[in-house]
């Protein structure tokens, strides 16, 4: 049997990823967040949800763009301390030891510790309640080539990636089947008679 309960955010697993921001190196920061997805894929469009307050808030506003970096676990205690510190106060990619890339399209930097960072481009800022939404067009991706398999496809569950679930973070790394897999039909194999 379930139970009601109010209204609230229960869609998840979802992404937690770290947003880094800021045209100048003296302005960088990183943000981690949550509310996060693909709205549309041509053009390849995502958002994300920020809350005004935010340090990170003013600085993709005046910029009109970010870089969503994918984490796995390797970064997880770096995407909790980006959640949990403000950029007010100290200078995350030095304290994390997190190197600040070159974005090839947007003014703002990539990690290069993350498997695939993804610059988006600003068109639209809804203001919705607690959050913000930054809807943005993607303009590029960098994948880190360690990750690319010879097929051209990447190799997701060498990433290690993680999700973040109602206050914790777990590991998706492990694959349970795959696009269109419950409908493949079993591949006949015809043997020639003698």
């Amino acid at each position: 049997m379930k139970q009601d309960w109010k209204p609230g955010t229960m869609i998840y697993p979802l992404p937690a990823v770290m947003v880094s921001c800021g045209a100048t190196p003296e302005e960088y920061n990183i943000l981690t967040v949550s509310w996060t997805g693909t709205i549309c894929s041509d053009p390849a469009m995502c958002y994300i949800s920020v809350r005004p307050e935010r340090h990170s808030y003013d600085i993709i506003k005046r910029n009109g763009c970010f870089v969503i970096n994918l984490t796995n676990k390797a970064l997880a205690r770096a995407t909790d301390f980006c959640g949990v510190r403000s950029g007010r106060d100290i200078d995350k990619f030095k304290e994390m030891k997190l190197t600040p890339g070159k974005a090839h399209f947007v003014a703002a930097p990539t990690i290069e510790e993350s498997p695939v960072s993804i610059e988006c481009e600003v068109v639209e800022i809804k203001p919705l309640g607690s959050h913000d939404m930054f809807i943005a067009k993607v303009v590029n991706v960098q994948v880190d080539e360690k990750y690319i398999l010879e097929d051209g496809k990447l190799d997701m569950a060498a990433m290690n990636l993680i999700a973040y679930t109602h206050g914790e973070y777990f590991d998706v790394s492990n694959p349970k089947g795959f696009f269109g897999w419950s409908v493949r039909k079993k591949k006949v194999i015809k043997r020639e008679r003698k």
